[in-house]
This record gives structure tokens, sequence and C-alpha cells, in this order.
């Protein structure tokens, strides 16, 4: 075989469940791709779909249930020496220096001091630190920090490099130079890698850096399809064939009505995305306005509002769970009561979405007819946790009650004190 285009890493129908107490929550399913040497793909996907899950697997950082995963043709069933990981939230130890942090898996490795120490410079060199090696990671800037988690995972000379979102903490700009700078050094052959798994959640930060995107859909999270990226490098945003391939991810994630399914039991427990209502207002306004007029091309709308796919696919799916607005083929369209609710006084909005949040979550419908029948009309949060812990992971569940309990206070429908975490309808007027 070519080892230009060899695999490097093989998953075989892979599948992740938890149990729940009422049943089991299938997070990942029959998941089956394949990274060659020379590629870099891509993992897009909504909340939901498993992104991060499935890299911790591939990683050795969480068991999976089924499936086989093949590193270079050998089963793994955990961490494995050729594989390294760069994680969205830099994971530094506050109390070593940079050459400290890149060092430190050499000397897991048992790697001599002396050759360590050569190896995690000329690592720290190649990524643009050179001069900071005696820096804690309290002196440096965001881009700087991440600059140091990218030093660590290749000065362990990995074939194949594990990506989770690795700019989504950065600043725009800051983000943009480190990935053009990786994208250099990657087309340029000076890195150790022959491979990239990238997680991501900006759409266009996917198109400009990756030879092949898998879409994975959402509950449980499984490949939608996969997406080639023929471009050549260095890639123009503004180009018609990248703007096109943009727009085709877009269309591909907002292809179904994720909203309208109950994947996780009874319709209390549909998880919801904690999108602010200032949020969900605003997009409401930008679309009803000029130049769009209620209908808008999200892609547009992401630049508009400088939201990511990440942020503006849960307002927009938020939109059409309340049904003030239809999501499909990378367009929003606002309904009839979208429009009313974007021209519409703050007393008029108000009642506009207490009417649709009663009839369209069922979570909220829920907690305020638990505090109607009870004499005290007071609830504790955890009741309603642990209804929704049976069906939902914890995270999930705690989001789902938060976001439940922003947009309940914001159509006056039940009150909520987070200092003693209990629910009540005193006060309120709707």
């Amino acid at each position: 075989m070519n080892p230009e285009t060899e695999p490097l890493l093989e998953l075989q129908g892979v599948r992740k469940i938890f149990p729940k107490a009422a049943g089991e929550l299938v997070v990942l399913d029959d998941i089956s791709l394949t990274v060659r040497s020379g590629e870099i793909v891509g993992l897009l996907g909504r909340s939901g779909s498993g992104k991060s899950t499935l890299l911790r697997g591939i990683a050795g950082l969480m068991p999976l249930t089924a499936g086989r995963i093949l590193y270079r043709g050998s089963a793994i069933s955990g961490p494995s020496r050729g594989i390294a990981m760069v994680f969205q939230s830099f994971a530094l130890f506050p109390w070593l220096t940079v050459l400290g942090n890149v060092e430190l898996g050499l000397h897991a490795l048992g790697v001599p001091a002396q050759e360590a120490s050569r190896r995690a410079l000329a690592a720290i060199d190649l990524i643009g630190l050179d001069g900071f090696e005696t820096a804690y990671p309290r002196e440096l800037s965001g881009g700087m920090r991440q600059r140091v988690g990218f030093a660590r995972a290749l000065v362990v000379e990995p074939t194949l490099l594990l990506m989770d979102e690795p700019f989504s903490a950065l600043d725009v700009l800051t983000a943009e130079t480190l990935r053009t700078d990786f994208l250099g050094l990657w087309l340029e052959g000076q890195m150790p890698i022959r491979g990239v798994l990238m997680v991501t959640h900006n759409i266009e930060e996917a198109v400009f850096m990756c030879d092949r995107v898998v879409v994975l859909a959402a509950n449980p999270g499984r490949v939608q399809a996969e997406i080639p990226i023929p471009l050549p490098h260095p890639r123009d945003r503004l180009a018609p064939a990248f703007r096109q391939i943009v727009e085709d991810i877009y269309a591909l994630l907002t292809a179904r009505a994720p909203l309208t399914t109950r994947a996780f039991g009874p319709p209390i427990a549909q998880h919801l995305r904690q999108v602010s209502t200032n949020v969900l207002a605003g997009l409401l306004e930008t679309v009803a306005a000029p130049p769009y007029g209620g209908r808008a091309d999200l892609p547009e709308v992401a630049e508009d509002v400088q939201l990511e796919a990440d942020e503006l696919l849960p307002a927009a799916e938020a939109l059409q769970m309340l049904g003030l607005a239809e999501v499909a083929a990378g367009d929003i369209v606002l309904t009839s009561a979208g429009r009313d609710y974007a021209e519409a006084d703050t007393q008029a909005r108000k009642r506009i979405f207490s009417e649709h949040l009663l009839a369209c979550v069922p979570l909220v419908a829920h907690i305020r007819g638990v505090l109607a029948t009870r004499p005290s009309q007071e609830a504790p949060r955890v009741r309603f946790e642990a209804e929704l812990e049976d069906h939902l992971s914890e995270d999930y569940a705690r989001e789902t009650l938060n976001a439940a309990i922003e947009w309940g206070r914001y159509a006056e429908l039940f009150a909520y004190d987070d200092q003693s975490g209990r629910f009540s309808l005193e006060d309120v007027t709707a």
C-alpha cells in the first residue's frame, strides 16, 4: 500500500451508550470513518452529535461501548503512542514553565532529560514561542498558551493529531493567525504528523483547513455525510467555490427538523440548548429587517451578526421549535408570529413568546403545571432535574433546565430563585 495514502485511523461501527434510569442513552451509533495519511479531516455537527465524545474515545480517554478503532491497521482500546491530542482549554499546568509543560509528555514516556529538553526546545521554536521557554502560563496570552498546547502534542512525534476545537477559545484575530500558522507548517511538511482529525463547530474553518469534512447527525451521533474539499491552498474565503461548499454544509446541518423528534423519551426530556432570549430577539429582528425581509441565508446572517454555526444554528432551531421561524436547506424564514414578534413592543413580545413557549416546549408547561397544583405554588429545582436525568446526561439535563428557566422567566410564566434553587408562581403576572 502507498504510505502516502495508507489508513492511519479506521473506525468500524463505533457506538457509545450511557446507562440511564429509564433506559440507555445512545450518544454515538455505528460510526465508521477513515483518516488517511496526508489529509486533514474535519468533524462537524450540531450539539448532541457526539463530536468530542468520539474524539476522546479515539484518544483512549473514554471507553467506547462497541465497534473497533484501528490505528495503522492494529486494533487499539486505549491511549496510543502514535496519537496525540490538542484540547480546546489549553490544559497547561500553571506551576510549570513553557519548557516544563512541553517536556512533560516526554518524561512520561521515559525519554532521558537531555533528549527531552532538546526535543521540547525544538518544538517550542517550531510553533513560534522561542524565547518564552522560562515563562509561566499566566504570563502568556491565550494564543501563546494554545501554541504551547500544540508544542506539547507535537513533541512526542505523533503520526496522527487529534484536535478538539483548538481555536474556539481564542479571539477572532488570534484564532486566524494560529490557524494559518498551523496550516503553513502542515503544508510545508515541517511537523512530524501525517494526518489530522479535527473537531470544529466553525464551518468556514473546516472548509478553510480540511481536505474532507465528515458531518455528524445528532441524537444519536452518526455519520450524515462526507464532503470532499478539493480546493487548492491557499484558499480564498470569498471565492464562489468556497462559498458554495459552506452553503452546502449549512444546508446539510439544517436538512431535517430535529426538534420535533423526541429522541430521549417523554416530551419534557427534549434537549434544549441554552440560547439567550436576547440572541433570539436579535436574530428575529435581523431577519425581519432589510435586506432580508423575513427570509435569509444562514451563512450571510452568520457573517452579519458575527455568530459561528454552533451559536447561530441553536438560535435558529430554537425559533423553529417555538414556531417563530422555519429552518431548512440553509435558510431561515420567519413565520407570521415571528414577524409579529419582531415588530411588537416589549410587552407584546412577551405575550407572543409566552403563548408559543407553553404550546411548544413541554418542559416549561410541565413546570408551570406542577407549580399551579401545589398549595405553596413552589417546587425545588432538583425535582425537575431528577426527571430529566432519567433520560438525559447530567450536562444536557442541566443545560435543558437552565434554558427553560431563562425562557420561562422572560415570558413571566414562573419565577426562579437561584440561591434557594426553587421555582414559584409568586409575583408572576402571566
